[in-house]
């Protein structure tokens, strides 16, 4: 089955219009973990606008309850020296490097490779030796996939953007194609597959039977808008009845 990680950002959101710590993220953590989430993920940006760095060292606590083994801890974010600093202090299962600006309002494409191997590539080998798994933000181009496993990385996550935007429409096939041919490029190459990006209810099944092989998905801010309708208990459950291909 393929593995689901919730994407906390957008509790953090809300939570940040008020100076308060409510809806805490905390909770939202343990209630998406309880409901059989496979992790939880974060994106502490530079400006803070949602995660925050005490928010990093909470739940990183919390993943280290008895409870929670098996779970997984996914951090993103461009991997600048506040980036880096934070990693190194909290060592999580997984760090998935994207290549946004600071004031980029969210991820919207992949690296550009090789053109920065040689900025990448010394990242990814003192993540590992932290004993991260690292993940490579990629767009759905299947040329990318050697370049990718060229820095060392253990996996790309793929930019599903474009298949958001086009479900539904003709032009979804040739996007669609496009996430399995890079897929199975990149899984020639050793390297696991994620997947990310407005990822709902309507089209995660049909991302999840072209290709079964995904090893995680991650999903954020459609999965918390459905929480308001179905409750974050109910919402896990029903994406991972999703992924159950």
């Amino acid at each position: 089955m393929i593995a689901l990680s919730v994407n906390l950002n957008k509790v953090a959101t809300l939570r940040n219009t008020r100076p308060h710590d409510d809806p805490s993220v905390v909770r939202a953590a343990r209630t998406v973990l309880d409901a059989g989430a496979a992790g939880v993920t974060v994106h502490p940006r530079p400006d803070a606008r949602h995660i925050r760095e005490q928010d990093v060292l909470d739940l990183a606590d919390v993943m280290k309850e008895a409870a929670y083994a098996g779970r997984e801890f996914n951090i993103e974010g461009y991997p600048d020296d506040r980036f880096l600093d934070l990693i190194r202090r909290v060592k999580p299962d997984q760090v998935t490097l994207v290549p946004d600006a600071p004031d980029q309002a969210t991820s919207d494409h992949g690296w550009d490779l090789p053109a920065q191997h040689n900025f990448l590539a010394p990242i990814v080998a003192e993540l590992k030796d932290m004993g991260c798994r690292v993940s490579l933000f990629a767009d759905a181009e299947p040329a990318i996939a050697e370049a990718m496993a060229k820095t060392g990385a253990d996996r790309i996550e793929i930019y599903t953007g474009p298949y958001f935007e086009t479900f539904g429409t003709p032009e979804n096939a040739a996007i669609l194609k496009a996430i399995v041919d890079t897929s199975e490029a990149a899984r020639a190459l050793g390297l696991g597959i994620n997947a990310g990006h407005d990822l709902t209810l309507e089209n995660l099944p049909t991302l999840a039977q072209a290709v079964p092989w995904i090893d995680e998905v991650s999903i954020g801010h459609h999965l918390i808008g459905e929480a308001l309708w179905m409750g974050l208990d109910g919402v896990v459950k029903a994406y991972r009845d999703c992924l159950a291909v």
